[in-house]
């Protein structure tokens, strides 16, 4: 079991920054999958950045060369770099970590407890 802890989150202005961190509780260095969701008010839950083992990144198309996440597997943590942010980026945000065996079976699925993040003047 893993349990992860998020931080990082406030009010910022349009246009400011701010940086999530995802702390773990164990070793995350052999899961498949790290990704960032968030969800606002009314709306479905999205997924915003996604960072694989290997370190490949994807990004859904609102937040691209805006947002940057990144692993540091010495620390167990993910992070998500938020530059330029717009109020549409006002939401909850999600930390996810998936573990897929080799045959892309979802062996684990473990979520925190989110992190609200408002983008408001």
């Amino acid at each position: 079991q893993v349990q992860l802890v998020e931080s990082g989150g406030g009010l910022v202005q349009p246009g400011g920054s701010l940086r999530l961190s995802c702390a773990a509780s164990g070793s995350i260095a052999r899961y498949n999958a790290m990704r960032w969701y968030r969800q606002a008010p009314g709306k479905e839950r999205e997924l915003v950045a996604g960072i694989a083992r290997g370190g490949i990144t994807t990004y859904v198309d609102s937040v691209k060369g805006r947002f940057t996440v990144s692993r540091d597997n010495a620390k167990n943590t993910v992070f998500l770099q938020m530059n330029s942010l717009k109020p549409e980026d006002t939401a909850v945000y999600y930390c996810n970590v998936r573990l897929y065996n080799a045959f892309n079976v979802l062996l684990h699925d473990y979520w925190g407890q989110g992190t609200q993040v408002t983008v408001s003047s």
